[in-house]
């Protein structure tokens, strides 16, 4: 197999080394206390800022005129697509771990060729090699998910530098997952990041169609994100309305909403 052939294979393993790590300090910034729903809108608005001169430079000139049906249209795969699934899936990785988060996200391609089927875009051919090949690797996902649901084991704790959660003084206030602890938080988190998963599978089936009737691909993104900014910031003062709960600061907060915004 030569380098060219190995490029997709590479290029799959990166991606997911970085949704792992992104997993990784979005729970260990959960675990210290921020709020799941205040931690979706700072990364929404954060990708909103970043995407909005961007789209504006690209394709200010070349983008199409935005109809109402198609902004409606917008707007509902960023609030179920975006916004709510966000916000379940930091829920459950308050209730679960990082470990399973990586692993439900490995299984979206999965999800999503499902989803891809009931809405009649895929089709499988079971009696071909492909069909039987989608088949199993379908199986192989959702039983690998399965599993973990199932099977929690060992929590590995590592030690957080002190200052990452400077005048933090109730650490866990603010985490869901920390609500009730045992077997059934953990079977809570599972249901919720695979319904999170569902709906991020359903947006990336939907998309497809919005985008041949508003092909700009940035103005869409930023579009998506600022909804979301505004969704997400509705749900979020909705649910805390502690200031304190809302502030970033030069510590891992901050690096793990701007890391997360470039995923």
């Amino acid at each position: 197999m030569d380098m060219e052939s190995k490029k997709p294979y590479l290029m799959v393993t990166i991606i997911q080394v970085i949704y792992t790590i992104m997993f990784l300090i979005s729970k260990a910034v959960f675990n210290g206390g921020m709020n799941t729903f205040v931690f979706v809108f700072y990364r929404q608005a954060f990708a909103t800022i970043f995407l909005a001169p961007l789209a504006f430079f690209f394709e200010r000139k070349s983008a199409p005129p935005l109809s109402f049906v198609t902004f409606i249209k917008i707007f509902m795969l960023s609030l179920f697509g975006v916004t709510l699934s966000l916000d379940l899936n930091g829920i459950a990785l308050s209730y679960t771990s990082a470990t399973l988060a990586a692993a439900t996200t490995a299984s979206l391609p999965a999800i999503t060729f499902f989803l891809a089927l009931l809405f009649g875009m895929e089709r499988l051919k079971v009696k071909s090699i492909q069909g039987t090949a989608k088949l199993v690797g379908i199986t192989v996902c959702m039983g690998g998910v399965i599993i973990l649901a199932i099977y929690k084991g060992p929590l590995l704790k590592l030690p957080l530098c002190p200052h990452f959660y400077h005048g933090q003084e109730h650490p866990h206030r603010n985490n869901p997952g920390h609500v009730s602890g045992g077997s059934t938080s953990w079977l809570k988190g599972c249901v919720l990041m695979i319904t999170s998963n569902i709906l991020w599978g359903l947006w990336l089936v939907l998309q497809g169609r919005v985008l041949k009737v508003y092909p700009s691909k940035l103005y869409f993104t930023t579009l998506h994100c600022l909804l979301s900014s505004i969704q997400s910031f509705v749900i979020a003062i909705a649910l805390e309305r502690d200031i304190s709960a809302w502030k970033l600061g030069w510590n891992l907060r901050l690096v793990a909403v701007i890391y997360c915004v470039n995923n």
